[in-house]
């Protein structure tokens, strides 16, 4: 057994641990550049204690998937502003354009030489300035990986800057930050987290400590997703889908993920639908495939043992079989409503191309079995009906 394992360098998780704020910063400086999501007034509160604390606030809001350029626009803000370090309180986007931004701010090359795929995918030469996550979604885990993902619209993809200095310094999971989350967010985000808790698990690159925060991070979804898409102010049920955020970007940034994010990563570069609903739209049929191929190719792979491990914990059912989790995975998507993603322009020349640039996703390293192109593409039209 010969594993290596990461994770930020501090995790304050509880209600209201966002209020000691201040108190956690001290040693940081005292100018936060403060980026924000779409709503940037849940970030007054936040701001309020910072100032009362004698930190100074620039805000940046950050209200879509980041982008190339707006990355550029943010970390010339932050130095114009003298930014000692930099605090993200919103979803996953919010999260990674600080990783971005942060890093951008001490290491002042072209962005290019740090993105993967469109640009040279250097490492970064300078630590970026210390970093403060606070999610106030239950999906990405964002706040607990090591690279930041962002669009290029001329390049009409999603890629990353990735490093192990990109970890946060300091994350603070506030599970009452998770409770204006409406019904629809809650869905695509809680649907995200299950997909990296189950690809993570199975992932040849698995170590026991991820397996272990797959397991627990399983558990809590199975008892709590359903009651905190029903009932949002269920703090109990927002608590566990916020353990199992976190858990899953812990384990994916070890262990790797899988086919449903190989697809996903340049669909989101191709499609407008968000990338929750994509990883829900993509989750039952990619693992239906995984688990009849590696049925055919062999019965006592570790894998398959891993989908019947899953499926006995997300039904509760000990005796479950693989396909059993698939059935649950597909029941949750109908109750929870989960758009087609044909709504979202996925058609069969969309689909066509999507074969090719999935097939050679990063991701793919990570899927129990190989997936050929061909398949890649039949999926999308027959399970997906986008041909219909």
């Amino acid at each position: 057994m010969d594993f290596t394992f990461f994770s930020p360098a501090k995790i304050q998780f509880g209600p209201d641990t966002s209020r000691r704020i201040a108190e956690s910063v001290t040693g940081f400086g005292t100018r936060a550049f403060v980026i924000t999501g779409k709503n940037s007034a849940r970030a007054n509160t936040l701001i309020t204690d910072l100032e009362r604390a004698g930190i100074s606030c620039s805000t940046f809001s950050q209200s879509n998937e980041p982008h190339v350029d707006e990355m550029v626009r943010g970390a010339e803000a932050a130095r114009a502003f003298g930014a000692d370090f930099v605090v993200a309180i919103g979803g996953g986007s919010v999260v990674d354009a600080a990783k971005v931004i942060s890093a951008l701010v001490t290491n002042k090359g072209d962005i290019y030489d740090y993105l993967e795929v469109i640009g040279k995918g250097r490492g970064i030469d300078h630590r970026p300035v210390p970093l403060v996550a606070l999610p106030t979604t239950a999906g990405t885990g964002a706040e607990v990986t090591c690279n930041g993902v962002i669009a290029s619209r001329s390049h009409g993809v999603k890629v990353s800057m990735r490093s192990p200095l990109l970890y946060p310094d300091l994350v603070i999971v506030d599970p009452k930050l998770t409770l204006s989350m409406p019904p629809g967010a809650t869905a695509a985000t809680g649907m995200d987290a299950l997909t990296q808790l189950m690809e993570a698990f199975v992932t040849p690159f698995a170590t026991p400590v991820t397996d272990a925060l797959c397991r627990e991070g399983l558990r809590r979804v199975a008892r709590s997703f359903q009651r905190a898409f029903e009932s949002g102010e269920d703090l109990d049920a927002r608590e566990d889908m916020c353990i199992a955020s976190l858990f899953s970007g812990i384990a994916l940034a070890n262990a790797k993920l899988g086919a449903v994010h190989g697809i996903a990563g340049p669909m989101g570069g191709m499609i407008t639908a968000p990338h929750g609903v994509i990883c829900a739209r993509l989750l039952a049929p990619v693992t239906r495939l995984n688990i009849r191929r590696l049925d055919r190719l062999d019965p006592g792979h570790p894998g398959l043992a891993k989908y019947r491990e899953t499926a006995q914990i997300l039904t509760q059912d000990t005796l479950a079989e693989p396909g059993d989790g698939v059935d649950w995975i597909e029941s949750l998507v109908r109750l929870m409503e989960i758009p087609l993603l044909k709504g979202f322009g996925l058609d069969a020349i969309v689909c066509q191309k999507l074969g090719e640039k999935a097939f050679c996703a990063s991701s793919m390293k990570g899927n129990p079995v190989q997936l050929t192109r061909e398949e890649i593409v039949l999926l999308l039209e027959n399970e997906l009906g986008i041909t219909q």
